[in-house]
């Protein structure tokens, strides 16, 4: 049977992508939740090598890919969601929008806690020899997956179609500046203002 091949997500720089960069914050969070997509896709293409292939040196570099994605890059975007994007919108006379706000919030949270789960099992791999899992092994992973991709279908949906078109329509260039400016010292990074 021919290996499933694994493409890991793209380890580009906010600024070498096109049209995203600390600049833009908000383009800089659409092209987050694409590698947020592409892990998650790179997850199911695991559990699927995992039930054909099994163990073997691509998968676990296919699980450490992931590990490190929402691990460190993840962490930052909900960060950047939470500290930046979420209070415009809760500052606005419209329950709808703070309602959906609050769901985000708690999405986040539910986020954090599958991934802890999904993380002890994609970390488990590295110390298993190459072959097939067990089956309720299989089964355990193939859960916690379907459950983490599950809990970001429509938290990604009303990020990019709702609640970032608002929030970028509530706040001016020089708040967007700043916004970019600050996600960007929680990375380490310093922008370079033009002359």
């Amino acid at each position: 049977m021919a290996q499933i091949k694994f493409q890991a997500p793209q380890s580009q720089t906010p600024e070498q992508r096109f049209g995203s960069s600390y600049e833009q914050p908000f383009e800089l969070l659409q092209a987050c939740h694409e590698r947020v997509e592409r892990s998650l896709q790179l997850l199911m293409r695991l559990c699927q090598h995992l039930k054909v292939q099994g163990v073997d040196a691509s998968a676990r570099d296919a699980a450490r890919d992931i590990r490190r994605y929402f691990d460190l890059a993840a962490p930052l975007h909900h960060q950047d969601e939470e500290l930046h994007v979420f209070p415009v919108l809760e500052q606005l006379d419209d329950e709808a929008l703070q309602e959906v706000c609050t769901r985000l919030r708690d999405d986040h949270q539910r986020i954090h806690a599958q991934w802890q789960v999904l993380r002890t099992l994609l970390a488990q791999l590295d110390g298993l020899p190459d072959g097939l899992l067990p089956t309720l092994q299989q089964e355990v992973l193939w859960r916690a997956s379907d459950a983490f991709v599950d809990i970001h279908k429509e938290h990604v949906r009303l990020e990019n179609q709702l609640v970032f078109p608002s929030a970028q329509h509530g706040l001016s260039t020089a708040q967007q500046q700043a916004m970019g400016e600050e996600m960007a010292a929680r990375r380490g990074l310093e922008l370079h203002q033009p002359r």
